[in-house]
């Protein structure tokens, strides 16, 4: 059988797609505005804690929290892969007053009337995580 996997060394909207994500990224500074231009309205979220507890949810209703939290936090962006109009971010979400509370995203983005939106956020607490946890 022929493998039809192709290996792509560029994703041609790269920036475009990692300043999405740094939207999200900054939004806990307070930005609730930056949230809501990162995410899609019915996105949603499942993650699991440390303790392997396995939560969802609409991300919207998690804004608020997240931009009063004013957690230090820092995007690390381990790789990002485009096909077209899908793009998917592997991102570590680096908590820099204690790396060892950081998680690590798997965003999903597509590109609605030529805008690129977080539409999926799976997440895994960084004990989890192997070897994309910070080091």
């Amino acid at each position: 059988m022929e493998n039809s996997i192709k290996s792509i060394d560029q994703t041609p909207e790269y920036d475009e797609i990692v300043n999405v994500v740094q939207l999200y990224v900054e939004g806990f500074q307070g930005e609730i505005d930056k949230l809501k231009e990162a995410f899609h309205e019915d996105a949603w979220i499942l993650a699991i804690a440390a303790d392997g507890v396995l939560s969802k949810d609409l991300i919207s209703g998690r804004f608020e929290r997240w931009a009063a939290s004013h957690r230090p936090v820092k995007g690390r962006v381990i790789q990002v892969t485009q096909a077209g109009e899908v793009a998917s971010v592997l991102l570590g979400f680096d908590n820099m007053e204690d790396l060892a509370d950081s998680w690590v995203d798997v965003l999903t983005l597509l590109k609605l009337d030529g805008t690129w939106k977080i539409t999926h956020k799976s997440a895994v607490h960084s004990s989890r995580a192997a070897w994309a946890k910070p080091q």
